[in-house]
């Protein structure tokens, strides 16, 4: 890809987009919306050529762009497994499942993303009374496993080690005990 100045052009690992104003070999200025200029090399940038907001219009519901990119997109993975007339929700916890780029993240900040997902999920499930749910964390050093467990102490919930068969040793299936009401 080339870059010329005058090109629109968005950063891969950031939300900044931007007008070329100078090329320095390698080194790329640009100068965001709000006129700050930033310095990037040519392997971070990428050349955009409509905003988001332009493909969104109404009038560009038959755009050729839009209709590319929805038949490219896969149906999405339902996170709920039906096992035997029982819903089970399946939630991985794995930092690349749950963002996109660590960049800027250090081990406390993915830990602590992790941990808080783990939490949001497990209230979901006790609000809306689903019984079971399989938390993917992996194997590693064991530390997102033992701070998981140290969150379920927290809650009307039991929880052992999932079926090694189906997840491998890095994954805990916890039961939500239910309110008789």
């Amino acid at each position: 890809m080339r870059l010329e100045i005058g090109n629109k052009v968005a950063v891969l690992d950031d939300v900044i987009k931007g007008i070329v104003t100078n090329i320095n070999g390698d080194e790329i200025s640009i100068k965001s919306d709000d006129g700050m200029i930033f310095n990037f090399s040519a392997s971070e940038l990428v050349k955009i050529g409509k905003d988001q907001y332009e493909l969104s219009k109404f009038s560009d519901i038959n755009n050729p762009l839009l209709k590319d990119k929805l038949s490219t997109q896969k149906p999405k993975k339902s996170h709920f497994v039906k096992d035997k007339n029982e819903v089970i929700l399946e939630v991985d916890l794995h930092i690349n499942q749950l963002i996109k780029s660590t960049r800027g993240l250090d081990n406390y900040d993915m830990l602590n993303l992790q941990l808080d997902t783990a939490k949001r999920k497990i209230e979901f499930a006790i609000a809306k009374r689903i019984s079971k749910i399989v938390f993917i964390h992996g194997v590693g050093e064991g530390v997102l496993k033992g701070e998981l467990l140290r969150l379920l102490n927290k809650y009307p919930v039991k929880y052992y080690d999932a079926s090694y068969k189906k997840y491998g040793l890095g994954a805990t299936e916890v039961y939500i005990y239910q309110n008789a009401y």
